[in-house]
């Protein structure tokens, strides 16, 4: 009966309802940003599809063709700032497939401007030769009205 009682309860301690593809969906993500945020782009575009990412906005842009960077071409095209993934959640949808969401907020900018950013993001992440690799994303403003908008003098 302690057997028993011992793996009744080890079960409920070690459970955490992800699987091992979800996890590891969480932790790539967590390291895409890391590189997207230190702008190394060659270690950002070793998580995104080798074959290219479907990349939309809310802005009517759902019609977008597939991007396929080059490392050049990304490195000509900087993107600055810190952006910070909150809330993270990831669900698998198939063996090959896991979907994650989370909000996004920061400083985000480009050669010419920079500004706050906060949005809702979802992605799909493929299993792409042994590999967990985003394969679409999807970004929507997110205004919550009357919270705070971080600029970059928050950070200072």
């Amino acid at each position: 009966m302690r057997v028993l009682i011992f793996l009744f309860t080890s079960f409920f301690i070690l459970a955490d309802n992800h699987t091992s593809a979800e996890k590891e969906v969480l932790d790539r993500l967590a390291s895409y940003y890391e590189a997207r945020n230190n702008q190394d782009y060659k270690a950002a575009m070793s998580f995104e599809s080798s074959v290219g990412t479907f990349n939309t906005n809310s802005d009517g842009s759902f019609h977008k063709p597939v991007l396929f960077e080059t490392l050049e071409e990304r490195s000509n095209n900087p993107q600055t700032g810190i952006i910070n993934v909150y809330y993270p959640e990831a669900i698998q949808l198939s063996e090959d497939v896991v979907h994650v969401r989370f909000y996004a907020e920061g400083i985000y900018g480009s050669r010419d401007s920079s500004g706050p950013y906060r949005t809702r993001v979802t992605m799909n992440w493929v299993n792409e030769n042994g590999n967990w690799v985003v394969k679409t994303q999807h970004y929507s403003p997110a205004s919550y009205g009357g919270v705070h908008m971080p600029d970059k003098y928050d950070f200072k």
